[in-house]
């Protein structure tokens, strides 16, 4: 016959609870909790409720210092810049004609923004006249972009490249303009018709390490890029793209002939690939071929030429 209260000695029957033994003693003697631990486990609905409501009031006290910040980060954004875009007046007028494949599509006035970009308008107006020894005539856009067109400036080696090098208004000079753009002391917001001179690729990002095998041994290299911007590239945008505000300094805004900027976008192109796969895995490995085949994406298959360009004399703007 079974003893009611067997005493577990052996610890193989220690997991074994008596069959007679009441539920609350054998919690109590096995799990060895205090009845203080016990009481304070136990929560019931209006503990809970208490629980959360003070929860809550925590988090938004945490919250509402955050909040006033955002609020007075929009009253800072509302105040008046004194570097406002609406706020700027063109001191000069240049034009550029466009043909595709031989016929021409039209002219495009652009405003110069002399006060404020100085340097920049100074390079692109010597450019465009051809007091510099170069200009931008029978010279191509090299890509069609779905937000801008870009024109792809002097690009040619020799005496043309030593003249856009020795241009009015360096490289240097346009890179700290568009610094103080960055740092917000001037505008440089690229709105749908702005006219700007490309002082990086905007279609490459800053060069990154990768590793390459040279004889027998991993190496760590940077990517290898082609030559940058000389400053005479420039780009009109057809829609606000601020994607290009890394890479371009706003020298001005077109006045007339958006027309013709919409026509220059309906040229085919050939179809940006860069989101394959076997270019990631070629752009990875430094695959040469997938260097030179990024530079043909979004190229026109039409030729798009600026068959004239210069200044306009005039005294009203």
């Amino acid at each position: 016959m079974m003893l009611p209260y067997v005493k577990l000695l052996t610890p193989s029957a220690k997991f074994l609870p008596s069959p007679v033994e009441p539920l609350q003693h054998i919690r109590r003697t096995t799990v060895g909790a205090s009845p203080s631990l016990e009481r304070n486990c136990k929560l019931s609905r209006r503990n809970l409720s208490k629980s959360s409501l003070l929860l809550l009031l925590t988090t938004q006290t945490t919250l509402t210092p955050l909040l006033d910040f955002s609020n007075a980060q929009a009253d800072t954004i509302d105040n008046p810049n004194p570097t406002n875009c609406e706020n700027r007046i063109p001191t000069k007028k240049a034009f550029i004609d466009v043909s595709i494949d031989g016929e021409p599509i039209g002219r495009i006035i652009i405003g110069l923004y002399g006060d404020d970009v100085p340097a920049g308008t100074a390079r692109f107006s010597s450019i465009v006249s051809g007091k510099a020894g170069i200009s931008y005539r029978r010279k191509d856009f090299v890509k069609i972009m779905p937000g801008y067109v870009q024109h792809g400036g002097i690009r040619s080696y020799g005496v043309d490249a030593e003249r856009a090098t020795a241009a009015v208004g360096t490289l240097q000079n346009l890179i700290e303009e568009w610094e103080r753009g960055k740092r917000g002391e001037i505008c440089n917001v690229n709105k749908a018709g702005s006219v700007g001179i490309v002082v990086r690729d905007p279609s490459k990002p800053p060069p990154k390490t990768k590793l390459v095998a040279r004889n027998g041994k991993l190496q760590v290299e940077e990517e290898v890029i082609v030559v940058g911007p000389n400053g005479t590239e420039f780009v009109i945008t057809a829609v606000d793209s601020p994607e290009l505000e890394d890479s371009v300094l706003v020298i001005g805004k077109v006045l007339e002939g958006m027309g013709v900027v919409e026509k220059m976008r309906e040229v085919k192109t050939v179809r940006d690939n860069t989101s394959s796969p076997y270019f990631r895995v070629a752009k990875v490995i430094g695959d040469k071929r997938a260097v030179v085949a990024e530079r043909g994406f979004n190229r026109p298959y039409s030729k798009v030429v600026v068959t004239n360009c210069g200044l306009i004399e005039s005294q009203t703007l």
